[in-house]
């Protein structure tokens, strides 16, 4: 009897000891209400909100990941030289009507007018030049307005005739937002490959032409993907009358072309030039007053100049080539506001060429 109680007892402090030496149970209660969890101290794993910011070494996300660095190795000069000579253009006014100039037959524009004739001095062209240095050349356009960023949007396009037969070769073709400083990425270049910018004649208008313009761009310089990418370059100079102006390299053209200037804040698509080749006279309408057409109608917000040579004579056969005059193959046109001025290519008492 003795031996049984003692194997009893024995067995019974065996018991007690392994229950002694169990981990405890934690208490997850206290987990779950205490103030003093991991909210205030989030462990290394938690997932954040939706709020929070993804961090920056996720490349996707990074900021920087949408803007291309372009690496330029020449720059236009930041003083163009001087030009041998000055072409001007119409100027018009806030009359709701052009004083002359608008000759629809030939694309010669003057309307520099929204739809319903209120004027827009950023898109009238009053005069531009041409000038040179070794690698570069410069255009010069000077507005009558003072900031070419206003509304509506203007482009602002240089159109250059390689062969001097009236069809556009290539057009440098600037959007805002422009810049005071030297910069390409407001600027494309487009060229025509199939000769067909003046519709079926540069001479005369071919209503409703399908023909595609300048069908093939060239140059884009806000993406720098180009075999160039220093090709073509755009600044404005804010001042009471603003001037915009273009630097391209000589390569481009070669030492002999035609040039034209075009400010267009309405179609502004360079696949319709010539515009006079997409509409009729009546569906375009006229910004000259007592005209048949008067007022603006489809094509309005478009200024452009008759085209002057450059490295050669004025090829007189051109229709768009400016009027001669005595100063040589450049034509200075002085602006008028009254058709019996004197004629525009006549200088005004007292004033010199540049």
């Amino acid at each position: 009897m003795n031996r049984r109680f003692i194997f009893f007892l024995f067995s019974a402090l065996i018991l007690l000891l392994n229950a002694s030496c169990a981990p405890a149970t934690p208490v997850l209660p206290e987990l779950t209400t205490s103030t003093d969890t991991a909210v205030a101290q989030p462990t290394d794993t938690a997932t954040p909100p939706p709020s929070e910011t993804v961090p920056a070494s996720t490349p996707v996300s990074a900021p920087t990941a949408k803007v291309s660095f372009i690496s330029h190795s020449m720059k236009p000069a930041d003083v163009p030289p001087p030009a041998d000579h000055i072409t001007f253009d119409v100027r018009s006014a806030s009359r709701k009507r052009a004083p002359y100039g608008d000759s629809y037959n030939i694309n010669r524009m003057e309307r520099p007018f929204l739809q319903d004739m209120k004027y827009v001095p950023e898109l009238d062209i009053v005069s531009f030049s041409v000038s040179e240095d070794a690698d570069w050349y410069y255009v010069s356009v000077l507005l009558s307005g003072d900031n070419p960023n206003r509304k509506p949007g203007i482009n602002y396009g240089v159109e250059l005739d390689q062969d001097a037969d009236g069809f556009g070769d290539i057009l440098i073709w600037a959007h805002p937002r422009y810049q005071e400083e030297w910069a390409t990425a407001d600027v494309q270049v487009y060229r025509d490959t199939n000769h067909d910018t003046a519709g079926l004649s540069s001479a005369k208008s071919d209503p409703e032409f399908s023909g595609n313009g300048y069908d093939t761009l060239i140059f884009d310089g806000a993406s720098g993907q180009w075999e160039d990418p220093d090709l073509a370059w755009v600044r404005m100079q804010k001042d009471t009358e603003a001037t915009m102006q273009f630097a391209f390299k000589k390569a481009l053209t070669g030492p002999k072309f035609l040039i034209g200037i075009m400010a267009d804040g309405g179609l502004k698509d360079v696949s319709k030039l010539d515009y006079n080749d997409r509409f009729k006279a009546s569906e375009a309408g006229s910004p000259i007053r007592g005209y048949l057409y008067y007022p603006l109608k489809t094509l309005f917000a478009v200024d452009n100049t008759c085209w002057e040579a450059y490295g050669m004579k004025n090829p007189l056969t051109v229709a768009k080539v400016c009027p001669p005059s005595d100063s040589g193959p450049i034509t200075a046109k002085r602006p008028v506001d009254n058709p019996s001025s004197p004629h525009p290519s006549a200088p005004p008492t007292g004033t010199s060429y540049p």
